[in-house]
């Protein structure tokens, strides 16, 4: 059951937005704050009155404004939060869209649900906390997807190494002369065409445009 929640929003508009969709759960009481030191200090407060926190929503990314912050970011404040409240249960609130960091999240900062900052994102929010009422954890079903698809294929060092050329803006011969001058094997045009064509056709896709946005989305490039 979640009855107490502390949000961490430095974005006033989307600070609002949760604000309502935290009434409409009907949550006995939530706190907001703008920067995470204050988050922190609160989680702090809560937790050494035996009053903690039931849940943590926090955005990743914060601005700058001039006042003097010693956490960072989201990413900062998910581990110093659990420090002093090793159950806290986490929602990230972001615009983040990369699914391997997204999914970097779930595994490495076991955080229990990620909302995407987009169209329809206050009801999407709404399901994730009811689902975090429960005990379990919201993970976004596009998300899942694409997750799934980028781990059935195992991407080597010569496939990244060529997509990241295409990205800079190298032809495929000139990437076959890019790596025969850096002593890169292998390196004749026929092996990157090929190479090329297997990893589109696997992936499903037509174009190499369409490879190289699906990497840099997954955070592969």
């Amino acid at each position: 059951m979640i009855e107490k929640v502390i949000i961490a929003e430095d974005q006033e508009f989307a600070n609002l937005s949760v604000q309502r969709t935290m009434e409409e759960l009907q949550i006995r009481q939530t706190d907001y704050v703008f920067y995470c030191d204050d988050a922190l200090q609160k989680i702090k407060i809560a937790k050494g009155k035996q009053e903690p926190y039931d849940l943590l929503i926090t955005d990743l990314y914060f601005e700058e404004d001039g006042t003097a912050q010693k956490i960072a970011g989201g990413f900062d404040l998910i581990k110093l939060a659990r420090e002093v409240q090793p159950d806290l249960p986490i929602l990230i609130l972001s615009a983040e869209s990369r699914p391997a960091t997204i999914d970097m999240l779930f595994k490495q900062f076991a955080i229990n649900g990620y909302v995407r900052k987009a169209r329809h994102d206050a009801k999407e929010l709404k399901s994730a906390v009811e689902k975090l009422a429960k005990g379990e954890s919201y993970y976004p079903q596009a998300l899942s997807q694409m997750v799934k698809q980028v781990n059935t294929y195992e991407f080597s060092d010569f496939d990244i190494n060529i997509i990241k050329l295409i990205s800079q803006g190298y032809q495929q011969k000139e990437i076959s002369e890019y790596l025969k001058k850096h002593n890169i094997r292998p390196s004749s045009l026929s092996t990157i065409e090929k190479r090329l064509n297997q990893i589109r056709e696997e992936l499903g896709f037509s174009k190499n445009e369409q490879l190289v946005l699906f990497c840099k989305e997954m955070g592969i490039l």
